[in-house]
Parts: C-alpha cells; structure tokens; sequence
C-alpha cells in the first residue's frame, strides 16, 4: 500500500469517525432546545394565567388542581410506562390506547360490585382484576400475536367500552362505601386524599422506574430490543408487564374517578386525548426524549392547570381539546426533528 494510499484510507477513517459525533452532536443540542424551549413555554402560560386568571395562585386553587389531576396522573404514569417499555415511535412503538376505556369498565365493575353490597376490599378487587385482565388481553395481541399496539390496544378499547355499556346498559351506577367517602372528604397537612394518592403513587412510581433494576431494564427494552436481548434480558416479558401495568393503573384511577362522581358515568373514553398528551409531553424532559416519571408528573400539572386558567379566564373548555391535540402534534413533530432520521424508522 502506497503512502498515498494509507493517507486517504486514515482520511476516511477519521471522517467515518467524525460523522457519528456531529449527529450525536445535533441530537443533544436539538434534545436540549426541545427541552428548554418546552419549559419556557409552559413557564410563559403559567405567567399568563398568574397575571390574569383571577385566584389562580391561591393555595386553594393550586390544591385543587392537583386532587384534579389525580385520575389524570395515574393514567398518564401507566401510558408512560407502555411507551418506555414499547418505545416511543408512535407509529410501531408502545401505545395503549385502551386505556380509558379500560378505567371506564373497572370503575363499572368497582361500582357494580359496591352496589351488590360487598365490601370496598372486593370491589377493589374485582376492578384490578378487571383492568389487569384487559391488560393481559392488550399483551397477548401485542407480545403473542404480534399486532401492533396502535392497532391491538384500537381494537381492545372497543371491547373494553362496549363490555361497559353491556354491563351498565349506559347508565349512571351510583356507589357509596368508606372508601369512597374517605377519598371524597379525607385530608392530611391540609391537603385532600385524591391529592395524596397522585403525590404517593408519584413517588412510588419514580422509585420504581428510575431506582429499580426492572425499571432500567425497560428503559433498555424500549430503547434498544436487540441489544436487550443479546444482554439476557427477557424482552417478550417486559412489553407484556408494560399493558398488564398499564391495566392496573386503570383499575386504580377508575377508584379515584368513581370517588370523584359518587358512581360509575359512561364517557371515560374521551380522557385518553388528555393521557396521551400528558405522557407525550413527558418525553420533552428528557434527554433522550423518552418518558420520565418526573416529566410526566409535570406534564399532567400542566394540563390540569391549562384547563384551570381556562375555566378561571372564563373560556370555554372545548379549547382545552383544541389545544392538546395541537400539543401532541407538535410534541410528535419536534421530537421526531430532534432524534434525526432514526425516529422515522
């Protein structure tokens, strides 16, 4: 090999080289103007609504807002963990689009038990079972069958809403129990129950994805499958736990919502715009542009505190829907911009 030879092949190494560190470059600068450019706006909204939105500083508001949220949150921490687990490509990722209408037929069941005259320890049952068996329902299409979420959890969503009117023949099921009233009226430190379940289940959950060993390993499964495997890791698994999860925090959401409304009210599906806006926003406070406990948590205040300002503005609520569908596109859009060309894959 001639000397000019050897030179040129070293030049093309170190370009070879160079490339993928320009590209990791851009994704992190374009991961932190997303990020940035999320938190201002959030923080300028805030500002509007503080300077503009009669009482919505009080403590009282601001209470008030998170014991709204909490059926919000919990939702949004199970879609999360669909999406970390499945990753976040919207199109052939992990997406559980039954979510809702899941928590609408546990919060049937729940409150359908309760009117039987069994107690609040069988009808909590009876409603995780439920969500949990539409869940194992979501993991066998997706896992064993390989359809793909956004279609399989489509599909189940219609079983999940149509079992609900079947069981409750689209009526108001009306539910009383201890529980219930404890949620309702309880309080600690000032601050209500339903507050209280979104602030511990909060801290539960980010003990769980951030500090476990599973926790990480989905991380690793939704992030990289290949590489998971070849580490030993049982992905199959993994994914599956994600919808079965996802299940169980609609079985515990539908509690809180049955709380919330004295019974069991049809409709439950047109949360899951909310849910899906909340977990998506949540990728924007992440480097790597994956959901986090933290941004999610952050991203369900933020809507619960967008329809507050609305209502204090004396706007009508309609705008709400307008605007997180606007917001899941353009969270949608400015990520795939910011992960570069592998987000279309």
């Amino acid at each position: 090999m001639t000397a000019t030879t050897m030179k040129a092949a070293g030049t093309d190494t170190a370009q070879s080289e160079k490339q993928p560190r320009v590209q990791n470059t851009g994704k992190r600068l374009g991961a932190a103007a997303v990020r940035l450019g999320a938190i201002a706006t959030f923080a300028l909204i805030l500002l509007y609504f503080a300077l503009f939105a009669p009482g919505f500083l009080s403590s009282f508001n601001l209470i008030n807002v998170v014991e709204q949220s909490a059926i919000l949150g919990v939702l949004a921490f199970g879609m999360a963990v669909v999406i970390i687990g499945g990753g976040s490509n919207v199109t052939e990722g992990g997406i559980d689009l039954s979510i809702a209408a899941n928590m609408g037929l546990c919060a049937a069941v729940f409150a359908t038990v309760l009117q039987a005259g069994y107690p609040d320890a069988v009808a909590l049952l009876a409603a995780i079972a439920c969500g949990i068996a539409v869940g194992t329902l979501n993991a066998v299409a997706v896992v064993g069958l390989g359809i793909l979420p956004l279609l399989a959890s489509l599909a189940v969503m219609n079983i999940a809403a149509g079992a609900e009117l079947t069981l409750t023949q689209n009526t108001v099921v009306g539910a009383a129990s201890p529980l219930l009233a404890f949620l309702v009226s309880g309080s600690f430190l000032g601050i209500s129950a339903l507050a209280w379940c979104l602030i511990l289940f909060s801290a539960i959950m980010l003990v769980f994805i951030h500090k476990t060993t599973f926790g990480l390993r989905l991380y690793a499964v939704g992030g990289h499958p290949e590489a998971a495997r070849a580490a030993g890791i049982n992905v199959p698994l993994h994914v599956g736990f994600t919808y079965l999860f996802s299940g169980f925090c609609a079985a515990i959401a539908s509690v809180l919502a049955v709380s919330r409304l004295s019974a069991s009210t049809p409709g439950s599906g047109e949360m899951l715009l909310s849910v899906l806006a909340a977990a998506l926003l949540g990728t924007v406070f992440s480097r790597r542009l994956v959901p986090t406990i933290g941004g999610t948590l952050l991203s369900v205040l933020f809507i619960g505190f967008l329809a507050n300002g609305f209502q204090l503005l004396n706007v009508s609520s309609y705008w709400v829907n307008g605007v997180q569908g606007a917001l899941i596109l353009l969270v949608v859009a400015v990520t795939s911009f910011a992960r570069g060309p592998e987000a279309s894959r």
